[in-house]
């Protein structure tokens, strides 16, 4: 008896030259719908399933698949004597290998203008369980779901019987893919349904990650680790970035990437920032990217050496030449687009310009208010909305001093890198510039003696943001000693009348939001 194979694909990227491959091997092929015709298109004897079955595809193919001689030719044991003696009585034929992709449900819920109902249609039935049956007998079947793998499985079954051993373990690594196929498939419609249900977080975490990319090591050489993505993210981000040039991203890269990113996003002006160990080490507003990116070097460059930059417009090539300077050198640079010159000054404009990574994240817009802010702890995992509120704009002044409109625009700006900032965070601005930060700290206070460290004598004049209350009147005390003119915090504490007292004392401007952004 022939071999048979059937092919039933959305994705038909490779799939003609791949029926071809196995007619040659003298494979009988079987196949559905949208399928079958394009293998016969090309010119391929196809038997349809229904043919099969004698059962006819109904219900809009909703029904086609789900059939004894289907799944009994999957799941079929070739070598149990009961198993081949129920084939025989009741007309099922084995099936050697099946290729199948499912229905493009995390492309269809993606477009704004989908329904519940074409959502719903577009959820595949047939084809995980034919999956799932194929990969359960991977000892006889081949179960293919990436058109990657079309090439490998031809070479591997043509030399099939020479290494017997190879194919199998070939056969156990599909079907181990295939099972995390369905897995991730069956997840992205759980989480959709827990979505449109209003359930956020989930009532139950199923995580929807992709094939991992094994990354060199984790945040030290001695750690394993992958970078997994999820299809279907429509918000502008690392995971669905395009590499330009540069060596492969770490596992650190990443973090501190995605942290950059996230940072200018706050920022409707053109904006810069400078990442180190995930906190700001320098940020920048302006009329323009140029001027913003040097503000935010300016803030502390003996830190940015080695940092990662990101950046809210496309990088032209002014702005090239002045990155691409011999005494800076960055490992990341995330944009929107690169202007086609500017990537060439910055890949040969320094020593360091073949190595450093540029990602073009594609045009920053909306933020997706689904995703997931998730923390993995020994034996669970910590889940919760995205922290993408702001609420400065709601601020309540409680000194006696009303700040002045330039501070107002340096104490919305504070708030915003504040919030991206290790808690206990503190952040000192002036100018639209960010001069320094006290991040991690176990004391607040120890949070902004840090920051005016690292500002220097550049204090007089700035504005604070505080990521949370100020337990004691000590924050504010030490902010004016600093020369520190103006204050936002979430207010709240017990004490907020000592604070609010020492800050007319030193005729401080101090707000209150109502509203903390605490970042552990």
């Amino acid at each position: 008896m022939r071999r048979r194979a059937l092919l039933s694909v959305t994705d038909k990227t490779g799939i003609v030259s791949f029926a071809e491959g196995l007619a040659r091997a003298d494979f009988e092929l079987l196949s559905t719908g949208g399928t079958a015709a394009v293998l016969r298109e090309a010119g391929l004897a196809v038997l349809d399933v229904a043919e099969v079955t004698g059962f006819p595809e109904m219900m809009d193919g909703r029904l086609k698949t789900l059939h004894p001689v289907v799944h009994g030719g999957l799941l079929g044991l070739r070598d149990d004597d009961g198993h081949r003696a129920a084939m025989e009585a009741h007309g099922i034929g084995p099936i050697d290998v099946v290729a199948i992709n499912l229905y493009a449900f995390r492309e269809t819920i993606a477009r704004p203008e989908c329904s519940a109902q074409e959502a719903i249609e577009n959820i595949d039935i047939g084809g995980p369980a034919m999956i799932r049956s194929a990969a359960k007998n991977h000892a006889a079947v081949w179960v293919v779901t990436d058109p990657g793998d079309y090439d490998g499985v031809l070479s591997c079954l043509l030399a099939e019987s020479d290494d017997p051993d190879a194919a199998l373990a070939f056969r156990t690594d599909l079907a181990a893919r295939a099972y995390a196929c369905t897995a991730s498939y069956d997840a992205a419609i759980a989480n959709w349904f827990e979505q449109r249900l209003g359930h956020i977080p989930p009532r139950n975490l199923i995580l929807d990650g992709g094939p991992g990319v094994a990354l060199r090591y984790g945040e030290n050489p001695a750690q394993k680790a992958s970078f997994h993505r999820y299809a279907g993210g429509g918000e502008a981000s690392i995971a669905t970035a395009q590499q330009l040039s540069g060596k492969e991203l770490s596992y650190n890269n990443i973090m501190d990437a995605d942290a950059a990113l996230e940072l200018v996003k706050e920022f409707e002006r053109p904006a810069a920032a400078v990442i180190k160990h995930t906190n700001p080490c320098g940020c920048g507003v302006a009329d323009d990217l140029a001027q913003a990116f040097s503000r935010a070097w300016a803030g502390d460059p003996q830190s940015a050496f080695g940092g990662i930059v990101a950046l809210n417009r496309e990088l032209d090539v002014e702005l090239a030449r002045m990155i691409a300077r011999p005494d800076h050198f960055l490992e990341v640079i995330v944009a929107p687009a690169f202007d086609d010159e500017a990537s060439k000054v910055l890949q040969t404009g320094a020593k360091w310009g073949k190595n450093v990574r540029l990602l073009a994240c594609g045009q920053l817009g909306g933020r997706d208010e689904s995703e997931l802010s998730m923390r993995k702890v020994t034996g669970g995992w910590l889940v919760q909305q995205r922290d993408l509120g702001f609420d400065a704009e709601q601020h309540e002044v409680v000194s006696a001093r009303a700040p002045s409109e330039r501070e107002l625009a340096d104490l919305d700006f504070a708030w915003r890198i504040a919030k991206h900032v290790k808690s206990n965070a503190i952040v000192l601005v002036a100018d639209g510039s960010l001069l320094g930060v006290g991040a991690g700290q176990m004391s607040r206070v120890d949070s902004v003696f840090m920051a005016g460290h690292k500002a220097g004598t550049a204090t007089r004049g700035a504005v604070l943001a505080s990521d949370a209350f100020f337990p004691f009147r000590d924050s504010i005390d030490e902010a004016a000693r600093l020369g520190v003119t103006a204050v936002i915090q979430p207010g709240g504490s017990i004490r907020d009348k000592e604070s609010v007292a020492a800050a007319d004392e030193h005729g401080l401007a101090l707000i209150h939001t109502g509203a903390r952004h605490f970042r552990h």
